[in-house]
């Protein structure tokens, strides 16, 4: 992991505030609660910052508690791929709590960032004590596969057009609004997608010309017609 800038936040009011956020933590009660709040440890990282390698050693599960955290992958021609956006709440690093592996992927701070670390074999521990967490992580791996295995289906399946079109609907529902703020770069989302920057751009223009949608600066999107995107 990365040593370079960051700094140690040892308020217990902060590691109670970023273990209480994920949902893996969120059902315990007081006192089961108090025990992983002792375990956590608060790191701060400036925005462009790497918090590891693929090839480090993994220390054992990275919870995000302010900020967001870019995580991906590099091919063998050095291309970036989008593996996922990390959000207040959410974690990784959690394949090291079952086999002392090193990191496959990248994670890289798109903002300033709060994180709490608890050791792996403090983390095995807790899922040893008390098997909801056990329960509860297994239910985040199954939706992050289910996940993949759509974004992969409609990489292979449909055009560039349709998986734009719908990933704009399917971030209006999760923000419940029609003004939508995109979560990432133009670049990030064309290797989410599975295209082009060049080719986003393209695409939201001839959306916006249709009059379905209005680009506000790089970020804000607003829907007009979200009928016509989910009809693509």
């Amino acid at each position: 992991m990365n040593q370079g800038s960051h700094c140690d936040l040892s308020t217990n009011d902060l590691h109670r505030s970023c273990v209480s956020l994920v949902p893996l933590f969120n059902h315990l009660d007081k006192q089961q609660m108090d025990k992983i709040v002792a375990l956590a440890r608060s790191i701060s990282y400036p925005r462009g910052e790497m918090i590891y390698h693929s090839g480090d050693r993994s220390e054992g599960l990275y919870i995000l508690h302010k900020g967001r955290v870019k995580v991906y992958r590099l091919s063998e021609n050095g291309k970036e791929q989008l593996v996922r956006i990390l959000k207040p709440g959410e974690f990784t690093g959690e394949l090291s709590l079952f086999d002392a592996k090193t990191h496959d992927a990248y994670a890289e701070t798109l903002e300033a960032v709060e994180l709490c670390i608890i050791q792996r074999d403090e983390m095995q521990q807790l899922l040893q004590s008390h098997p909801a967490i056990s329960l509860r992580m297994l239910t985040e791996f199954s939706s992050r596969l289910a996940d993949t295995e759509l974004r992969a289906a409609r990489i292979a399946m449909e055009s560039a057009e349709t998986r734009l079109a719908l990933y704009l609907a399917d971030l209006s529902e999760e923000q419940q609004q029609l003004t939508i703020r995109l979560p990432m770069s133009r670049k990030d989302l064309a290797s989410h997608l599975g295209t082009t920057p060049e080719t986003i751009s393209r695409k939201l223009s001839v959306f916006e010309e249709r009059g379905w949608i209005r680009q506000t600066g790089s970020k804000i999107v607003e829907i007009f017609d979200l009928d016509s995107l989910l009809l693509i």
